[in-house]
């Protein structure tokens, strides 16, 4: 896949495409997240662990577990580069593949229907609130879609008055959701939303 973001959300003219992660790209993930694997050593596997067990891999081991996940054939994101850098992330996945989330009574689950989710982005530092959530948004919508998907779901986190801190806004903004044509669905806190696409054709 080779999904073309425009400029419709910034003034600038950036241009990005999109990619699944697969094995040949893991370099430009490692490149993207750094020595702190994107947060704190998380590497993207928070939804992916029980406490226990993310608290225990923490750095190394998240890295390590990622990289099994990746080079077993399985795609856990999508990646946006810039002039063929490594610029941002966005995890997506059936459901299923996030025990945590599995687990929570705050996000569990509206119905019964099959949903791919997304759960995390991670955004270079240069190009934040630049328009690219949500045109990494799009381009999940378009890989879940060519996987058999009918429902994309998200659960944004929207500060209570004014901006809030780049970390607490990693599942994303509901702004961003609704810019890549998600709709709102229940909002169980006075935070957090949960959102879908729904994929007709």
């Amino acid at each position: 896949m080779n999904f073309k973001g425009g400029a419709e959300d910034k003034p600038a003219s950036t241009q990005f495409a999109f990619h699944p992660l697969t094995p040949d790209r893991w370099q430009d993930l490692e490149k993207l997240f750094g020595p702190r694997g994107a947060s704190g050593g998380c590497w993207c596997m928070w939804w992916r662990l029980k406490r226990t067990e993310f608290d225990q891999l923490r750095g190394e081991g998240n890295r390590r577990a990622m990289k099994a996940i990746v080079d077993s054939g399985e795609i856990p994101g999508i990646l946006a580069y810039s002039k063929n850098e490594p610029v941002g992330w966005c995890s997506l996945a059936p459901r299923e593949s996030y025990p945590t989330l599995e687990r929570s009574r705050t996000l569990k689950k509206v119905d019964d229907q099959p949903v791919w989710s997304v759960v995390c982005f991670f955004i270079a530092k240069g190009f934040r609130r630049q328009g690219l959530m949500p045109k990494l948004l799009r381009a999940a919508v378009d890989y879940a879609r060519q996987h058999g998907a009918l429902i994309v779901e998200g659960y944004p986190y929207d500060p209570k008055s004014g901006k809030s801190p780049d970390p607490f806004v990693y599942t994303g903004l509901s702004s961003a959701f609704r810019k890549a044509g998600f709709v709102t669905i229940v909002q169980p806190t006075e935070t957090r939303t949960i959102m879908r696409y729904l994929i007709t054709d």
